[in-house]
């Protein structure tokens, strides 16, 4: 798990010179995603405690970190419960299932919000079943990012990166790696990505506006939001695909359209050294093929 590749992809900068955007490829971790390193290291939280095995996790999710859940709590011996939006994509309510976890779906016009709910309302009326692991408020989830995710954008850059951009939904990815950056050198810039509105496609995405706010999120910590569209990003999914041959989720996608709104700006300046931009991409694209509609440009 880990040590995954920053693959480089060439967009035209503002200035005319071409800069590069490094995609952290997390889709390459063996549960198919960035989430595989905070459940790690929630499930290693919950059995130092004691609460595990011992107890069913529960937890809510928009997919991934459920999928993650399920893969390592097979491997541990684990129970796993989750709650999941039902208008997730139909690759990870499988693979949940595949892995042997209990998946419970909730109202898919709720998003996560009603997954959270739903998992905070089975913790307190069956508290004897389960160890609820609530990745949104669990700081166990950006110390993931922060012992692993951060350290290698680092190492790998050989300590040049100068921007990270990454979208939010729990932003334990951000507030982790971002934490480890800064620490590392202060004047990097953390770029944090949201939908442009409550009503949105961009799975695992949250409008922290208008969403339950993970007590992990500390808006103070991020340098710049950007806010970008569903279609901008179903389409930047696209064209990474049939231009450059990578197949990337939606969040990628909104991901790299807010990095290239920030390159547009950074190198106007031509006699400014070029930006170091890496960027998460948290999941791959195969996990949406059955949203053949937004994939192929019919819209959702």
């Amino acid at each position: 798990m880990g040590r995954t590749p920053l693959i480089p992809v060439l967009v035209p900068g503002g200035g005319g010179a071409p800069a590069e955007l490094l995609l952290k490829a997390e889709w390459l971790n063996p549960g198919g995603s960035v989430k595989d390193r905070p459940a790690r290291e929630i499930l290693r939280a919950g059995i130092a405690s004691g609460a595990l095995p011992g107890r069913r996790l529960l937890d809510a999710s928009s997919g991934n970190t459920a999928v993650a859940y399920a893969m390592l709590g097979a491997a541990a011996g684990i129970g796993v419960t989750v709650c999941v939006p039902g208008n997730a994509s139909a690759e990870r309510r499988s693979m949940i299932k595949v892995y042997g976890a209990e998946l419970i779906e909730t109202d898919p016009l709720e998003g996560s919000d009603g997954a959270i709910r739903r998992a905070r309302d089975l913790a307190v009326a069956e508290a004897d079943r389960y160890w609820y692991a609530d990745q949104y408020d669990n700081p166990a989830n950006p110390q993931g990012h922060y012992l692993t995710t951060g350290p290698e954008i680092w190492a790998d850059t050989a300590g040049t990166v100068t921007h990270l951009v990454a979208g939010v939904g729990t932003s334990g990815t951000m507030m982790g790696a971002g934490r480890f950056l800064k620490e590392k050198r202060p004047e990097i810039r953390l770029i944090a990505v949201e939908p442009d509105g409550s009503f949105h496609g961009l799975e695992g995405l949250k409008h922290m506006a208008t969403a339950i706010v993970p007590a992990i999120y500390h808006p103070s910590a991020v340098d710049e939001t950007v806010f970008v569209a569903t279609e901008e990003a179903e389409s930047r999914v696209r064209d990474l695909a049939s231009r450059d041959g990578l197949f990337v989720g939606w969040s990628t996608g909104a991901a790299v359209v807010a990095a290239e709104e920030v390159l547009a700006r950074e190198t106007k300046d031509d006699r400014a050294p070029p930006p170091v931009v890496v960027v998460i991409a948290p999941d791959g694209g195969t996990r949406y093929l059955s949203e053949d509609r937004r994939l192929f440009g019919g819209g959702a």
